[in-house]
């Protein structure tokens, strides 16, 4: 299974004594905090491999393929069989009996490696960022905190330290894709705070970055719209524009050509929600419309009620004196 695929540990329960991590360069934090880093990039690989797919049993051939691509050397199962051993002797102790006798066992077909009670800075990274975007939308400033949190476990390109073997390079590639997801939605909570002003700086080294994502642009011209850059905004929209059909012979998909049509017409959508209540949250557009008709319906009914004893008064014939 993949590595993100684990549940996370419980609430309350022994924290990992072993973490491994692949968001920058690869190694293992031990139980005493230390960090192991594997000599070599093969080494690496092995280990990055082997995490990535851990549970799960990897054939001789995939990780000879991993290690060495074409240029097999001249007895590749003796050599892999040689780095896995180094790499055992590398692998922290495990933390009691009830984890195994060792990290990797050996199997007739490949090797598995068994995690245990350890844990991943990609299992971290996707937890954090998967709670963080599902409260963009209700609770920006925890969604930030959240999505900041995920974005902080990086410390480089993921795996930037291996070769290119498939199984590391597909994953690297997912992970990168990933990593700006939650940068995306990070900037979006970002938005809904009203902080427009504070992420334009980083949304241009982004969209420089990554000239062909759509969805900085887009992010970028809201910034500057509600920051009073109408020009700048549309600026952004030509400046994509031309990137990808220099680069992909296509125009912009519709979400962008939505962005500059409201920007020109000054949509009331764009603009910038409302300052964050003292607990930290945004006003609620929706709830507020809502405890406003509430009142209204209770005007309405004491208005009605007070017409009835009106009426009423006024049909009663005098008391007689």
């Amino acid at each position: 299974m993949n590595v993100l695929d684990r549940p996370p540990p419980r609430e309350g329960g022994t924290a990992a004594a072993t973490e491994f991590r692949l968001l920058g360069p690869v190694r293992i934090r031990d139980a005493a905090g230390r960090e192991v880093v594997p000599p070599g990039s093969k080494q690496r690989a092995l280990l990055a491999a082997l995490v990535i797919h851990a549970g799960e049993l990897l054939s001789a051939e995939r990780l000879t393929e991993e290690l060495w691509g074409g240029a097999l050397p001249a007895n590749a199962p003796n050599a892999l069989h040689a780095h896995v051993a180094r790499l055992r002797r590398l692998l922290p102790a495990r933390p009691g009996p009830a984890e195994g006798p060792e990290w990797i066992t050996t199997l007739p077909s490949g090797y598995v490696l068994r995690l245990g009670t350890a844990t991943t800075d990609v299992e971290r990274f996707g937890r954090l960022s998967s709670e963080g975007r599902a409260q963009v939308a209700s609770d920006p400033p925890r969604a930030a905190r959240l999505l900041r949190r995920a974005l902080s476990l990086w410390h480089g390109p993921a795996l930037q330290d291996v070769g290119a073997g498939p199984i590391c390079a597909r994953e690297a590639d997912r992970l990168e894709e990933m990593r700006l997801c939650t940068l995306e939605m990070l900037h979006e909570a970002n938005l809904r705070l009203a902080r427009h002003g504070e992420i334009i700086g980083e949304l241009e080294r982004l969209t420089a970055d990554h000239p062909l994502r759509e969805r900085f642009y887009d992010l970028l011209m809201v910034a500057l719209y509600r920051s009073g850059r109408q020009a700048e905004a549309l600026g952004v929209y030509e400046r994509a524009r031309r990137r990808l059909v220099a680069s992909l012979g296509i125009e912009p998909g519709p979400a962008l050509r939505g962005r500059m049509e409201a920007i020109l017409g000054h949509s009331p959508g764009l603009g910038a929600p409302g300052p964050c209540r003292p607990d930290g949250g945004v006003p609620d557009p929706g709830g507020e419309i809502a405890r406003l008709r509430r009142r209204v319906e209770e005007l309405t009914r004491e208005h009605e009620r007070l017409a009835r004893r009106l009426e009423s008064v006024a049909v009663r014939p005098p008391e007689p004196v």
